[in-house]
């Protein structure tokens, strides 16, 4: 498949406009929600301005050519810094009047990675911004700091604590650590390349040079034990536990961030493409699903009955994540691959006469959650950018 098919040109183009409708129609008083209003939406408080949410649209809304996108993005990140808690974690969310903000059973720590991103990538990319949030900035890094391992320099957390918040990776999570390398580089923070060596050996226990800490040493024993390389990072390393189930996002972040040379990145790519991940839409966001007798297994998992097996965070299909794949294979210089995976994105944003849907089964390919994410929306357009020519997203 190529660009220029006149079919699927046009059909990126149509996406490229409904996502960009989509995301005004979102947009409310203090900045963008993470679904469409509806009833059921409101409900399930998705139409909230949410942390993780609004700053993955932020890296799309900033620079758009819409001013009111462009000040929509602003507006999420003001409410958002609005409600910051005193030791200076960023809510999970606040609502369409930008208050009562929440901050999850366990806290949120994505919510405060994200929104440092996206705080940089505006900054950086609009004019008088450069100094905006200074004092938000320096509180959100000083609550991240005191999570850090003062050796391994990686974040911990608890489990179901992150956007997967009814899966149990806890202790050190691959998702979050690649979060945390990327604003650490960002913000110019202390310790990157420790970050960068004990992040590559406790997510990827298979290497022959092992840390002289010997702690370190015990956790990649218990990470690999009864194991043989997977191809990708673990999802987590906890005291005597690890995740094998195959954590997509987590991986193309690695990718993204930098955290994976180019024989890693690709290893990943060929990981993901070999379990037909991306087959027929990007992406599914786990390799192999936990069952309920898997040793993993949470309770709490089979809540609203969401989590089983190829559903939601266990094996779903996410659009939103495929937009991060698409720019991890153009990032690794799978071009051909990449606009291949643009295409199945558009189709899946379109069905249901331009419905966004949150995710989909991982087998029966069902829709299922919210309809009209903003999420969605963004992350097409910074893939669509990105094989465009039209820069980086970050």
């Amino acid at each position: 498949m190529t660009t220029g098919n006149a079919p699927t040109a046009a059909l990126l183009e149509d996406c490229a406009r409904a996502s960009l409708q989509l995301l005004r129609d979102n947009l409310c008083e203090h900045g963008v929600l993470a679904a469409r209003r509806t009833p059921t939406a409101e409900a399930r408080r998705y139409t909230r301005i949410f942390g993780r949410d609004a700053a993955i649209c932020v890296l799309a809304m900033c620079s758009s050519g819409d001013a009111a996108l462009e000040r929509g993005a602003i507006d999420s990140l003001d409410a958002l810094a609005a409600q910051q808690a005193a030791n200076g974690q960023i809510p999970k969310y606040v609502d369409p009047t930008g208050r009562d903000a929440d901050f999850w059973y366990l806290g949120c720590i994505d919510a405060t990675l994200w929104w440092l991103i996206a705080a940089d990538h505006v900054r950086r990319r609009t004019a008088g911004m450069s100094g905006r949030w200074s004092q938000e900035i320096v509180r959100a890094v000083a609550w991240l700091q005191a999570q850090e391992h003062p050796t391994f320099q990686l974040l911990q957390q608890n489990e179901a604590s992150d956007w997967a918040d009814i899966m149990p990776r806890s202790g050190y999570v691959l998702y979050t650590n690649a979060l945390w390398y990327e604003v650490k580089r960002r913000f110019a923070l202390p310790g990157l390349e420790a970050t960068h060596h004990h992040f590559n050996h406790l997510f990827h226990p298979y290497q022959r040079d092992l840390p002289e800490y010997h702690r370190a040493r015990l956790l990649r024993h218990y990470a690999r034990r009864g194991q043989r390389d997977p191809g990708l990072y673990l999802s987590f390393v906890n005291f005597a536990f690890a995740g094998n189930e195959g954590d997509v996002f987590g991986n193309v972040l690695a990718v993204l961030c930098g955290l994976a040379g180019e024989s890693m990145g690709q290893r990943i790519a060929t990981t993901i493409e070999t379990a037909h991940a991306a087959d027929p839409y990007p992406v599914r966001v786990v390799l192999r699903p936990l069952s309920r007798q898997h040793e993993l297994w949470r309770p709490y998992m089979a809540r609203h009955q969401q989590n089983q097996m190829h559903q939601y965070h266990n094996g779903g299909i996410w659009p939103f994540v495929g937009g991060f794949w698409i720019l991890a294979l153009a990032h690794l210089g799978l071009h051909e691959r990449a606009h291949a995976a643009l295409a199945a994105l558009a189709r899946v944003n379109a069905l249901d006469d331009w419905r966004f849907t949150e995710w989909f089964h991982g087998r029966t390919l069902k829709p299922m959650g919210m309809a009209g994410q903003s999420w969605n929306a963004a992350t097409f357009l910074l893939a669509h950018r990105a094989l465009k020519g039209e820069g980086r997203f970050w």
